[in-house]
């Protein structure tokens, strides 16, 4: 019987995650039944959500998240052998379906990798349209923020800002990621880790203050860009990668004076919520793409066995634009 492998959970995270927390376990591939397919994953996403997420889940659980799949055998007429499918069937290389939760992956127009799926025509990308689009509501000519931007989501919401005729600036985590955010056309780039003073530089780029924030680390960055939102500001929270590891609440000041005084809006959202929306969304990131409006950059890490490096890998800055691993 063919063996396949999977990503085991075996402790929760205690701070930052460590190797011992997970082990790889072999396992026999079951055979199919009517209506069902034998799936192999081909390329597998890593983003920051599953850190928290997993202390909603029992140890011992298959680490969670989204695949690329290919179909390798079928008994389900929906889904013929070779097809390209989306599937939350976690960190594991073999998995069957019945095909209800399965996502067809639409033929992309030539040149455009199908490891998008996981990227800027996936959820990532999904994330950044309806966080920045519908919660900021941007207009021409507005300032925009946009933190953890070189990341899979935040590089996309800047290039939307741009798009929508906003003034951009964004933050990120080296003078490498710094020059790509550049090359994508925002007006403001900065490497958090080496500026000297965020307020000031804040207050110096955007003097009549921020009107659209999309929040994507959360912590003490964070309360200082809300201090510095316009009057009718609206902030998108995404994310807080910022505070995922720490073992203890962080001490911070207080915002619901100035969400109050300057009548800012501030959201949460998770985007599982709105995939009705997903095929609008997409449709419109494939035609920006091929105006040269849109572009993309994949952090690529080899090998299935190199998953929880390429996990770490988010903690640590070492990625630019989507982390996916190439089984």
């Amino acid at each position: 019987m063919t063996k396949g492998k999977k990503w085991v959970l075996e402790k929760h995270f205690q701070g930052m995650p460590k190797r011992s927390d997970m082990k790889i376990v072999e396992f026999d591939i079951p055979p199919i039944k009517d209506g069902s397919v034998l799936l192999e994953a081909v390329y597998l996403s890593v983003d920051p959500y599953m850190r928290p997420y997993t202390a909603r889940f029992p140890a011992g659980i298959t680490m969670i998240g989204q695949q690329i799949a290919k179909v390798t055998e079928s008994k389900n007429a929906d889904f013929p052998v070779g097809t390209n499918v989306l599937t939350m069937a976690g960190w594991v290389s073999h998995s069957v379906s019945d095909g209800k939760e399965l996502i067809k992956i639409p033929p992309y127009p030539k040149g455009v990798p199908l490891s998008l799926a996981l990227g800027t025509l996936g959820m990532p990308g999904m994330t950044a349209n309806y966080g920045f689009v519908d919660i900021c509501a941007p207009k021409a000519g507005e300032v925009a923020v946009v933190s953890g931007a070189a990341g899979a989501v935040g590089n996309v919401v800047g290039q939307i800002a741009k798009i929508k005729g906003c003034k951009v600036i964004g933050f990120a985590g080296s003078d490498e990621k710094v020059a790509w955010l550049k090359e994508l056309g925002f007006d403001e780039a900065f490497n958090y880790k080496t500026i000297k003073d965020l307020d000031a530089t804040l207050k110096s780029v955007a003097p009549n203050g921020i009107d659209c924030y999309f929040d994507n680390v959360g912590g003490e960055f964070s309360s200082t860009v809300l201090s510095n939102m316009a009057r009718l500001g609206r902030i998108s929270c995404c994310g807080a990668i910022s505070t995922y590891n720490d073992t203890k609440p962080l001490m911070l000041p207080a915002v619901h004076g100035t969400l109050v005084f300057k009548e800012i809006t501030m959201k949460g959202f998770i985007i599982s919520t709105y995939k009705d929306r997903f095929p609008e969304w997409i449709k419109e990131h494939v035609q920006w793409m091929t105006e040269g409006k849109l572009k993309y950059k994949q952090h690529v890490t080899k090998g299935f066995d190199n998953m929880f490096d390429a996990f770490m890998g988010l903690f640590s800055g070492a990625n630019t634009g989507k982390a996916i691993v190439e089984v």
